[in-house]
């Protein structure tokens, strides 16, 4: 009975939620206690994987941010194609409104932060942190309000999150390189016009996208163009269309380990703050209140103004049965950055010879603009949806 019972949790949205918050409790408790220095020694071990004269070595902390999160990107690459060619975003229709929701939604944030930092040109490197809404934990939050949601709602989130998650992924490949290595990017760029070739010829063996993949994340690795956008190349490249069973089977297979493994993982390594440290100067930081607020203020604002012009210019249209209030509710969840925020966050502020700006800042200021965010829009949309009669006719 006990088994079913989790296995019932485990097949709820909400449980990712409930998992990432276990996991950075934990973090943040080990990070303060006599543990400490364990959980220092965890993200320190060293790795290595070598062939011949080629070497890969990185602490653990940058495989699972290197190496583990290109998978959760692979994941990303395949949901996006898949909802492009057969989901929400096949109707163009029905993209624009999500399209201009998710652009807003990366527009006003980007700018209350650099209100908030300009002049600062180290802060400034955070300017896409509050950028990107966690789609997991937006998605456990709506679950938990039950069938009062409209089933357009989440569809709206999920795309929404979707576009929201392409536009950081480009954000990451242009802003965040360092370094470039033109014969590594040369071999990569190689193997991604090797697994076009084999799309279009109308190759089928996922097993020959992968390893071609795997090439290709070790040449970006050292190219210093950030290794998970191999991931998302790869997702995109492996096709579709005659292969609808495998690749349907492939991103399948992929949500446990991802939502249950490599997301609470790479939350666990990433938030642990040292609260010793943190004086309420901290809490004060201009990088601290830039994604706060970016987080909390700007995305309910730029999501649900630009959703709002959207249907002003009759370039889109509120989904059948969910209401202005409703929407404004899933703007205020657009504001759980979390994952993708941390993931920004660690490569804008990424320590150099032992030495992190303002990563403390940026740790407290992602809790604490996702947590307002997470709480704020999940009582406000309770009490939209209590009000709302199921038999409600749906706002034009």
């Amino acid at each position: 009975m006990r088994h079913e019972t989790l296995l019932q949790f485990l097949k709820r949205e909400s449980a990712i939620g409930v998992l990432l918050i276990v996991s950075t409790v934990m973090a943040i408790a080990m990070a303060n206690s006599p543990l400490h220095s364990f959980y220092s020694y965890f993200l320190n071990i060293p790795v290595v994987i070598s062939f011949d004269e080629f070497a890969i070595a990185k602490p653990l902390l940058l495989w699972i941010n290197d190496g583990l999160m290109a998978v959760f990107f692979f994941m990303v690459g395949l949901e996006i194609k898949r909802e492009v060619l057969e989901g929400s975003l096949q109707e163009r229709s029905k993209v624009a409104l999500p399209a201009f929701a998710a652009l807003g939604g990366m527009l006003v944030p980007a700018l209350i932060y650099w209100g908030l930092n300009a002049g600062d040109d180290a802060a400034m490197k955070g300017w896409a942190i509050p950028m990107a809404t966690d789609i997991a934990f937006a998605l456990g939050i709506l679950s938990l309000l039950g069938n009062r949601v409209p089933p357009a709602l989440k569809v709206f989130l999920l795309a929404l999150a979707i576009i929201d998650d392409l536009g950081a992924i480009i954000v990451i490949a242009l802003f965040y390189g360092h370094g470039l290595s033109f014969a590594a990017l040369g071999t990569a760029m190689t193997m991604a016009l090797i697994l076009l070739f084999m799309n279009l010829r109308g190759v089928t063996n996922n097993t020959f996208y992968i390893l071609i993949g795997l090439i290709m994340w070790a040449a970006v690795l050292k190219s210093g163009v950030h290794a998970t956008i191999a991931g998302v190349v790869l997702g995109l490249l492996i096709p579709l269309q005659g292969n609808r069973e495998s690749f349907h089977n492939l991103e399948h297979s992929l949500h446990a380990p991802v939502n249950y493994i490599i997301l609470p993982l790479f939350a666990f390594v990433n938030t642990g703050v040292s609260f010793g440290s943190v004086s309420a100067s901290d809490f004060a930081h201009s990088v601290t209140m830039g994604i706060a607020a970016g987080l909390f203020i700007g995305k309910s604002i730029g999501i649900f103004l630009f959703s709002r012009l959207a249907v002003m210019l009759r370039l889109g249209k509120l989904p059948e049965g969910v209401t202005n209030a409703q929407l404004f509710g899933v703007a205020i969840l657009g504001g759980i950055g979390f994952t993708m925020s941390l993931f920004i966050g660690s490569l804008a502020f990424e320590c150099s010879e032992g030495v992190c700006f303002s990563l403390v800042d940026e740790r407290i200021g992602i809790l604490m603009g996702s947590l307002v965010s997470g709480i704020v829009g999940a009582l406000y949309l309770s009490a939209v949806l209590k009000r709302t009669k199921p038999e409600a006719t749906p706002e034009s």
